[in-house]
């Protein structure tokens, strides 16, 4: 028997699919309740992105044995990921509880932290892990992007060298030491495309693509970045699975049910004054101005944060399948707003710092703009706005997380903007008296009256530091991290008529919805 499962887990470290689930239906015929066999299967699960059978397998495990941290622990990160909020808590709780020093168990923990967006939390389980294996190249480089995120760079560039001294053509490793500093001269371009030129797999070819791009921008090199950035996008599509009806339904489903006499009616929610969003597209300028605010003394960055929708999920005990549905349209209706609102404000509590107000910068927290106004009905909202071919071009030339799985087609990026645009007139519309819109192009060009709206509108005292916001340290939660710390510049609108010709699909998708290319 033991014998057997070494081989299937064999089997599956040399990417042998089907002779490793062929191991795992000998032994579980022979033994239903053989514990190991069923993480097997749970793992074979996610190499082959089979999340419901991964949860079955490894729930599975869990009832055999309630103790086996490394199946809580997955467990935990497959229900952040589907946005099962309150499954994940319990999940990450248990593996908590039953970690026994296991570092792939640790780095999970630390990764279910990071995708929270509890980025301190989650680099004390990386540290951990690295403890317990100082050489893993794997826990170097979660805990690399951990300081970046929290704006350690010097530690983050230790770390990368360190992977590269033993893996040099480490993917991962090449694209963060890109991003992470402006090119001069060709060099690593030079050996980023020598590695593009045999690499096969679709993830490490987006990553070297992307950083190779970054870099042929930087060199002002048009043509070549541009093919860059096609190549590596059409290599991360191919690894994503986007289900651009189920965001169309959710979409009508919200812009159907969030009126203002929904708005108006019904119980009040938490009045708790401290709340700021900033929400908008991602790579629209919402860094920029989150970084204005938060250069204010009152003001405290808490980072890009999924705390209302996990919140919204949690009491709603959301269990659909895939973290976007039509369902939230119906929890938000339903939820007593002010349940919601204390939620929010309790799970946020460690984050959110010890000044008066603090800022939460997730993007598309302009989905619950309604849901906010009503469960934290003195919470500040700011909406970036950016021309609309720039703001598609900004994101389809960079490479994300695990998120924003439409950005990787030019046509499918332009269709999802134009449901956001549309949204956004109607939020406008509805609640266009409880927001501020702000406009990137403006902010870059003329500071200092923007940025004086802007803290008017927050209600706060003028204070001359919001000016020279790129002078703040600390965390920023985003892949804007090393950019945001310099000045306000226009260097980047206007940017996508570089590439005019080449994004004539998305240009074309924009104009079939009606959405202006500029505005």
């Amino acid at each position: 028997m033991r014998d057997a499962l070494r081989e299937g887990f064999a089997h599956l470290n040399a990417g042998r699919i089907n002779e490793a689930s062929a191991c795992c239906q000998k032994l579980l015929s022979a033994k239903p309740d053989l514990v190991e066999g069923h993480f097997l299967v749970g793992l074979i699960a996610l190499e082959v992105k089979q999340t419901g059978n991964a949860i079955r397998a490894f729930g599975s495990v869990t009832k055999l044995d309630p103790k086996h941290g490394a199946a809580w622990a997955n467990l935990a990160n497959l229900f952040v990921r589907a946005g099962q909020a309150g499954r994940a808590d319990l999940a990450r709780t248990e593996a908590v509880k039953h970690a026994d020093g296991n570092p792939l168990v640790l780095d999970l923990i630390g990764n279910v932290h990071g995708q929270l967006g509890e980025h301190e939390e989650a680099g004390r389980w990386y540290a951990k892990a690295l403890a317990k294996e100082p050489d893993s190249i794997h826990f170097q480089i979660n805990q690399a992007n951990n300081h970046i995120f929290l704006d350690r760079l010097e530690d983050a560039e230790v770390l990368l060298q360190r992977v590269l001294e033993n893996a040099p053509e480490h993917p991962n490793a090449h694209w963060l030491i890109s991003g992470m500093r402006k090119a001069r001269d060709r060099s690593h371009v030079d050996l980023l495309e020598g590695l593009v030129a045999r690499t096969r797999n679709p993830r490490a070819l987006a990553f070297l693509c992307y950083g190779m791009g970054k870099e042929l921008e930087d060199l002002e090199e048009w043509d070549s970045a541009f093919s860059a950035f096609e190549q590596g996008a059409k290599a991360r599509r191919s690894t994503l699975d986007f289900d651009e009806a189920r965001e169309i339904e959710m979409y009508e489903a919200f812009e159907q049910t969030f009126t203002r006499e929904w708005l108006d009616a019904g119980p009040a929610g938490n009045d708790d004054p401290s709340p700021i969003f900033v929400v908008g597209q991602p790579r629209t300028g919402t860094t920029l101005v989150e970084r204005i605010i938060v250069a204010h003394s009152q003001v405290h960055s808490a980072g890009e944060l999924r705390q209302m929708g996990h919140c919204l999920r949690r009491l709603g005990n959301y269990q659909e399948p895939t973290p976007q549905s039509p369902k939230l349209a119906e929890i938000g209706a339903a939820v007593d707003p002010a349940k919601l609102g204390g939620a929010y404000l309790q799970t946020i509590a460690k984050l959110r710092g010890d000044t008066p107000r603090f800022v939460d910068k997730l993007p598309p927290n302009y989905l619950y703009l309604p849901i906010i106004l009503k469960a934290l009905p003195k919470a500040k909202i700011v909406h970036l706005r950016r021309s609309p071919m720039d703001a598609c071009f900004a994101s389809f030339k960079q490479l994300f997380a695990d998120a924003y799985a439409h950005s990787y087609d030019q046509q499918e990026m332009a269709r999802h903007h134009a449901r956001y645009f549309k949204m956004m007139q109607t939020w406008r519309e509805r609640f266009g008296d409880r927001f501020l819109d702000i406009s990137y192009e403006d902010t870059a060009a003329n500071l200092e009256p923007n940025a004086r709206a802007l803290i008017e509108f927050l209600e706060l005292p003028w204070e001359d530091a919001c000016l020279a916001f790129h002078e703040q340290s600390g965390a920023v939660t985003t892949a804007s991290s090393v950019q945001v710390r310099q000045p306000a510049h226009t260097r980047s609108v206007g940017r996508w008529r570089r590439y005019e010709q080449q994004l004539q699909p998305m240009r074309e998708a924009l104009e079939q919805a009606g959405v202006p290319l500029e505005l």
